[in-house]
């Protein structure tokens, strides 16, 4: 049984990733129960009865997309000291991980708030939930830089946020739709500018 049972979350986890692979690459309104199935040679029903519906399936791909985006950016940045340290990491992770090649690099967050933007229901919910954890990540961030006198005490931390943000979606269109070569280069020097005015 339970040999069985490790199988089946081994197989899981397959069909979470290949259709994360594919929601990565063609977006998540790209993934079916079917179009997964043949390309991990299972039947629709196996798939079905692991995930169960199309929209389960897509809900799980974000879950597993925010799992790593956590490990990826957030994880490494909580060992620095509090405050632009931090902050360093985080972005310096984010601008690293946006040009990697292929499905690694694409960013749901960036993707799916353009593919959901004018569409109500639970996948954009957990699209903008997803968003707004990154933003209060990076709204914290800034607001500990700034007890640490690391900033400028007239700072607009909602303002700054808000434009270290907008810089990330313009990497991607960088990276990703322009494959501009020195888009990592160009990202983290524009977000030293940004920072620039506000620092001690």
């Amino acid at each position: 049984m339970q040999a069985k049972t490790e199988r089946s979350e081994l197989t899981q986890a397959a069909i979470v990733e290949v259709a994360l692979e594919m929601a990565a690459l063609e977006g998540l309104e790209s993934l079916s129960i079917g179009e997964v199935a043949k390309r991990l040679n299972l039947s629709k029903s196996g798939v079905f009865s692991r995930v169960g519906s199309r929209e389960a399936l897509q809900r799980a791909v974000l879950a597993e997309f925010d799992r790593r985006f956590q490990a990826d950016i957030i994880a490494p940045a909580l060992l620095e000291p509090r405050g632009l340290a931090r902050l360093d990491a985080m972005v310096k992770a984010w601008t690293a991980r946006a040009t990697r090649p292929g499905s690694r690099g694409s960013c749901l967050y960036t993707a799916g708030a353009f593919e959901f933007d004018d569409r109500d229901g639970p996948l954009r919910d957990l699209l903008l939930d997803g968003l707004q954890r990154w933003r209060g990540a990076l709204k914290r961030t800034l607001i500990q830089a700034l007890d640490a006198g690391q900033l400028r005490a007239d700072v607009d931390i909602a303002q700054l946020a808000f434009e270290i943000n907008g810089l990330f979606t313009a990497l991607v269109l960088e990276a990703r739709f322009i494959r501009n070569p020195e888009a990592e280069t160009r990202g983290w020097r524009a977000y030293r500018n940004l920072l620039a005015p506000y620092l001690i």
